[in-house]
């Protein structure tokens, strides 16, 4: 029997079994394709991914480095307004590339990870789970004293334990032309309903565009007209949802969730790589497979982390649906350079940041 059967190996699965494996836990992992594919991700990230990935990543995944963004309320060609620091604050990534190297790390530690193991059945047990998966040899059935969901926005785990489910659930489009912009600042463009597109320049790997919206909107149909405003061709779209909102319990009786099964998400960008990767740290030093009141022991510790974020990003997010006089108001008062972290809300209230906005008035 294994200790831990982890179905999904994204960012916050291969971390979990990374980290429960070095830890002395046998750990069992399934992808139900290869492992990086389909992508359905953006490709930006804080700096904190490289404390999540083994030496050299940043090497080998860096495309491009960031140190600003320009905002618009409205789409291609409306007034910018640049927020900036003087230093890199963000990276992209090759993020097919980054799945891959997480995954390694896992199998390096000592985890199982078979690919093409796509999971039809979760049943949970006094003393074990049981996950069926169908194998490229027929459906074959693995025992575990836990189960982790990190398997994204539509959880087979947590729909086959009937676990909540999140707030919500945005429409995620993106695609890439072949411009080589070597640039510094993305552009994000307040343009979508509820939510915003995306121009991110990944030097020689082209130019990402993207955007989100709201659940009933045509994502589609916004994503043509926002490239057509750009007046780019791009390549294949890729499509996914992205889960907003973590609801009140990410755990079962030998079950838990990471990630974006868990809505582990920031409600401002939807970017749940790095949260999603906190909270498998979490998972993995608090939780014992052999004892399952430890799980509420992971649930206080992720929220402890990552719950007041989660929180003040909401507040965030609302301005997206300000009027849009009073978005060009407020972005041009709070223009020029910044003292915050895109991963950590909070810091819009650091004494760095609060300095700056009172240099301003």
């Amino acid at each position: 029997m294994y200790d831990f059967v982890v179905v999904g190996a994204g960012p916050a699965g291969s971390r979990f079994s990374r980290q429960a494996a070095a830890a002395g836990h046998d750990v069992l992992v399934l992808e139900r394709g290869e492992v990086g594919t389909p992508l359905a991700c953006s490709g930006h990230v804080s700096t904190d991914v490289w404390g999540f990935t083994p030496d050299g990543a940043r090497t080998d995944l860096l495309q491009n480095e960031i140190s600003g963004a320009r905002f618009h309320a409205g789409g291609p060609g409306e007034r910018a307004h640049l927020f900036y620091k003087d230093e890199t604050i963000s990276n992209v990534i090759d993020r097919v590339g980054l799945d891959r190297t997480l995954a390694r790390a896992a199998r390096e530690a000592g985890a199982d990870l078979r690919e093409h193991h796509s999971v039809v059945d979760v049943e949970e047990h006094a003393d074990r789970v049981s996950v069926t998966a169908r194998t490229p040899d027929g459906k074959r059935t693995f025992d575990a004293r836990m189960v982790a969901g990190c398997d994204g926005p539509v959880s087979r785990v947590r729909r086959e334990l009937d676990l909540p489910e999140p707030g919500e659930k945005l429409q995620g489009v993106l695609a890439f032309s072949e411009e080589n912009d070597p640039g510094a600042h993305v552009d994000v463009h307040l343009s979508v309903p509820e939510f915003f597109a995306w121009r991110i320049p990944r030097a020689e790997a082209g130019v990402e565009y993207g955007l989100a919206a709201a659940p009933g909107e045509n994502a589609t149909g916004l994503f043509e007209a926002f490239t057509d405003g750009y007046g780019v061709e791009t390549g294949e779209t890729c499509a996914g949802m992205i889960p907003i909102g973590p609801p009140d319990r990410v755990t079962g009786y030998r079950s838990f969730l990471i990630g974006d099964a868990a809505a582990q998400t920031k409600p401002f960008t939807g970017g749940g790589i790095v949260y999603g990767m906190t909270a498998a740290d979490h998972a993995a030093r608090e939780i014992d497979p052999q004892n399952p009141g430890s799980l509420a022991d992971y649930e206080t510790a992720w929220r402890d982390d990552l719950a007041r974020e989660i929180r003040l990003g909401h507040w965030v997010r609302r301005a997206y649906s300000l009027p849009k006089p009073l978005q060009n108001a407020g972005l041009s008062a709070l223009s020029g350079k910044i003292g915050v972290h895109m991963d950590k809300p909070t810091t819009l209230f650091s004494p760095e940041s609060l300095k700056t906005l009172l240099s301003r008035s």
